[in-house]
């Protein structure tokens, strides 16, 4: 049945964790938490609410909240226990009081880009009506269902049940999840603007608030099996990571220009799809951390982790950045694909005004692995016109005709372990045959695409392409030797030992973020000084990093993982005997 419910080629997070290969990248890494600390199926649940009274379940949009209700009625019929339901949907404002709302916030005609809403939960529901709703005395519990449960101000169990960002886009792809407060069908791609520009801020805001009192955590994308743990022992597994290391949970896209990379080396994804064209290895908006007892897995949303502990995770620069963790790593892989489309992204006082973000992209391209000369465009020739540019540009849309991207872009041999810089308002995008590990600042949906080969998308749809947008912030001064002297970074020998060297890999001046790059044979110390580390093992089978904290975990070549600034100092060492490689992202 959930086959059905969801349209993907991707698998299912298995409910427990299969047997890891020694040496071999892992798409379910965890933290460990103590043995016999996550539980299964709803009879249990009804076991830990049974004596409860009143009983509230929030969660998030997508989750299948039908299915809860269905499965915990038959198992209180059976015992003869009478249960009072208010569902939350019953006092949700009418859709033409949302669509009016959020107006302001759901870009328009804009296919892809809106404004972050700054609403409240509170602002979707009749709140007098659904606080007044009084429940019925003669049931033994009455369970308050739905999301935003938890602003019916009852006192009660407090249960929350999280949906990971994929699984949500999997279901409103199938048609089975729909925008807050909204009952008609939209396009996937209208669903996603108003799920990242108007759902996602709303709900996660009212996630943030009540995280700390939750009695029971859900883990809702198994919803005929639902996993789950105490809430106390969520948010102390949560502490732990903060105090030492993780890594997120990636997950994997096909796309237009994909390639081969990712099929030919991970293992355990489902190798019948036309490609991988993206990783997302490390992006707080989507991605999530596992929890791992006595083989059991749990997933909590990334964000779950900023809101509770954010400032022993950025360290320094929590201030600046709160809850929105700065930096981002995924893989673009054209290996045998094709080349991405050509492409800028905003400046942050444009980022700003249009769409409410507090920062703005800024990306680099480092290439872990390339064959058959593959190339980066990045940055203009020297005698740009960029009347001429835009005309050309405009044409190609219009008219359906090839753009000639040689005569205006410049175009760089790739080679491994290359870092091209790629400031805000910088005309650039991969050629085919690379593998690239893309460290950004985090913002990830506001790409100006000016030219995509005429290609059209897996559905066969013409891409969307924003030329306006991106001749508004395209800067044309980025040309001739400005390119090989100001984005082309060249490392600069920092500091070293008896088997390892520290490298820096010098950013732009605008990039908030900075490279270094950490080469060792045997073992390494490296501190935090209170600055959040994100690494990705770049060269070398696998490594063993351990904590002050005394926890031990092991990574393989191209995973990435965190370093929180709490942690203070790590101890990795080289599993193998070549040198290991690690390259290291963090806030300046």
């Amino acid at each position: 049945m959930l086959n059905n419910r969801r349209r993907t080629e991707q698998f299912i997070l298995p409910a427990d964790k299969p047997e890891e290969y020694e040496g071999e990248y892992d798409i379910y890494p965890f933290f460990k938490t103590d043995d016999n600390q996550i539980f299964t199926g709803f009879d249990s649940i009804a076991s830990a609410i049974r004596h409860s009274g009143t009983v509230i379940i929030d969660g998030y949009i997508g989750v299948f909240f039908d299915i809860f209700t269905e499965k915990l009625g038959e198992i209180f019929s059976r015992s003869g226990t009478g249960i009072n339901w208010i569902r939350t949907t019953d006092f949700l404002k009418s859709e033409k009081a949302v669509l009016g709302m959020t107006a302001p916030f759901s870009g328009g005609d804009d296919a892809l880009f809106g404004k972050r809403c700054d609403l409240g939960l509170e602002d979707f529901f009749e709140l007098d009506r659904f606080r007044a709703a009084q429940p019925d005395n003669s049931a033994d519990i009455s369970i308050i269902i739905g999301p935003g449960a938890f602003l019916s101000c009852r006192e009660g169990l407090k249960l929350y049940i999280d949906l990971p960002k994929n699984e949500l886009q999997y279901r409103a792809r199938a048609g089975e999840a729909k925008n807050l407060g909204l009952t008609g069908s939209l396009d996937p791609g209208a669903i996603y603007k108003r799920f990242y520009f108007i759902d996602w801020p709303v709900l996660n805001s009212h996630k943030q608030k009540f995280l700390p009192d939750i009695d029971i955590f859900i883990d809702g994308q198994h919803p005929e099996d639902p996993v789950w743990m105490k809430g106390a022992v969520l948010r102390n597994s949560l502490v732990l990571m903060s105090h030492n290391l993780f890594r997120a949970r990636p997950w994997f896209e096909p796309g237009p220009w994909g390639g081969s990379w990712i099929k030919d080396h991970i293992g355990g994804l489902n190798k019948d799809v036309p490609n991988y064209a993206w990783s997302f290895e490390l992006i707080t908006p989507e991605n999530g951390l596992l929890i791992g007892s006595s083989g059991k897995l749990l997933e909590v949303s990334f964000d779950s982790l900023m809101f509770l502990n954010g400032r022993e995770v950025l360290g320094d620069c929590y201030d600046r950045f709160g809850s929105e963790f700065p930096i981002r790593f995924d893989f673009l892989d054209t290996f045998d694909g094709g080349n991405l489309s050509l492409q800028c992204h905003p400046g942050p006082d444009y980022a700003r005004q249009h769409f409410g973000e507090n920062f703005t992209q800024e990306e680099s391209y480092y290439i872990l692995d390339t064959k058959d000369e593959g190339v980066v465009y990045l940055g203009f020739r020297d005698d740009i016109d960029p009347e001429k540019f835009r005309h050309e540009l405009e044409v190609s849309e219009r008219e359906k005709v090839p753009f000639d991207a040689d005569e205006f872009i410049q175009m760089h041999t790739a080679k491994k372990h290359d870092l091209f810089l790629i400031p805000y308002g910088t005309v650039h995008g991969s050629g085919k045959n690379n593998l690239v590990l893309e460290i950004s600042s985090t913002p990830y949906i506001f790409t100006f695409k000016m030219y995509d080969w005429l290609r059209p998308d897996l559905g066969g749809r013409q891409r969307q392409l924003n030329i306006k947008r991106a001749i508004d912030n395209l800067f044309f001064d980025r040309k001739g030797s400005y390119v090989s002297e100001r984005l082309l970074s060249r490392p600069v020998l920092i500091q070293s030992g008896k088997d390892w060297q520290k490298w820096h890999l010098p950013t732009h001046e605008t990039h908030l973020y900075d490279v270094h790059r950490m080469h060792f044979k045997t073992s390494v110390l490296i501190p935090t000084q209170n600055k959040c580390l994100v690494m990705s093992l770049v060269e070398g089978r696998s490594i063993t990093v351990e904590t002050e904290g005394g926890r031990r975990q092991k990574f393989n070549y191209a995973e990435t993982f965190v370093i929180p600034a709490a942690a203070g100092s790590i101890i990795v060492r080289n599993n193998a005997e070549d040198h290991a490689i690690i390259v290291i992202a963090f806030v300046k």
